[in-house]
């Protein structure tokens, strides 16, 4: 791809079409160097933590990022927030009306954009300060980026503590003092309190109980339709993806396998590594056997195998498989793979 021009060191040149596209995500690479021991460092290895992604995300909508751990869901949405410096690539993210190339913009300018997009933690307990009361945690934000005083400040903090379902008084009290699932609401609070237009949920509910983790989900779809908010929702967690997600996107050794509507992949995955995934699924049924299992471990994204990083695993592998890297494809309008059995 060319350079892009740039009007100022956020903006970016090449703009997002259409109104209604939020982010576009184009090659985004981050690349961790691995260097010997000793006085003389050597870069011996690479570890390709993520490789070449790509995708689309439009406003409003909850793209599901799936994967075993190892596959680099976490490492690239920490890089689209610029938690991490890209390697390579383009995050183009739509904001106060113009296109802002992330991977490019100076930490300077970084700030203000941060109001815009906000993280949930999949801990709830080790990302809230102990040391402050609920109403300074959730109100932090509004602090640092000097948009509330006073009593406007404190009207904000309770609005929000009683959008995610807690109560006013709560704000005078410590973490320590909430349960679980709790916790994970005074950690929407704070992520939402400066009203963000992209929210990145980290495993926001695998540490939480079941029947908490309904109620959790429950909240943030509520909270999407409120205040308009788009998710990109990580997750090793299928069954939880298929009732929150329009789209998943299934990551393998840092790459993007296959990428469609939730309801479609989930009915007739394409690629191996999806189907051994929704296999894995349990089964309310105990008749009902995996007819479609793996061996081994993730790849290892510092010593990947040639061709496809997937094919010592996987069932259906054959020759081209060894030797050529797949490419991310369009199957049909909505879906995409990258995986030889494909291949015109």
């Amino acid at each position: 791809m060319t350079a892009l021009a740039t009007s100022s060191p956020s903006e970016t040149g090449l703009e997002i079409s259409t109104e209604d596209t939020l982010l576009r995500v184009r090659n985004l690479c981050k690349h961790f160097p691995v260097f010997s021991r000793g006085f003389i460092k050597k870069q011996i290895a690479t570890i390709r933590a993520v490789d070449q992604v790509s995708f689309d995300l439009k406003r409003g909508e909850t793209l599901g990022l799936v994967g075993e751990s190892g596959s680099g869901k976490t490492t690239c949405a920490r890089t689209i927030l610029r938690a991490l410096q890209p390697t390579e690539g383009e995050v183009l993210f739509r904001a106060n009306g113009k296109t802002i190339d992330l991977s490019k913009t100076p930490e300077r300018d970084l700030k203000p954009l941060r109001t815009k997009m906000q993280m949930i933690f999949q801990d709830p307990f080790s990302s809230l300060n102990p040391r402050m009361t609920v109403g300074e945690i959730v109100g932090e934000p509004l602090t640092i980026h000097r948009l509330a005083k006073g009593s406007e400040w404190e009207e904000r903090i309770v609005e929000m503590l009683r959008r995610v379902g807690l109560k006013p008084e709560h704000r005078q009290r410590y973490p320590h003092a909430f349960s679980g699932g709790q916790r994970q609401r005074i950690g929407i609070a704070r992520a939402l309190i400066m009203r963000p237009s992209l929210v990145i949920a980290d495993e926001a509910v695998s540490a939480l109980d079941v029947s908490v983790q309904a109620q959790v989900i429950n909240l943030l779809k509520d909270l999407q339709n409120e205040l308009n908010l788009t998710y990109i929702f990580v997750a090793h967690d299928l069954s939880v993806v298929r009732h929150v997600c329009d789209r998943v996107a299934v990551m393998y050794a840092g790459k993007i396998v296959e990428i469609a509507p939730t309801l479609e992949l989930f009915d007739e995955p394409k690629h191996p590594y999806t189907k051994a995934l929704i296999s894995a699924i349990p089964s309310p049924d105990p008749d009902i056997k995996l007819d479609f299992s793996i061996g081994g471990e993730v790849a290892d994204p510092g010593n990947l195998p040639g061709g496809c990083s997937f094919h010592p695993r996987c069932p259906e592998c054959f020759a081209p498989c060894k030797t050529e890297v797949p490419e991310l494809i369009r199957l049909e309008k909505n879906r995409q793979t990258a995986c030889h059995l494909y291949t015109p």
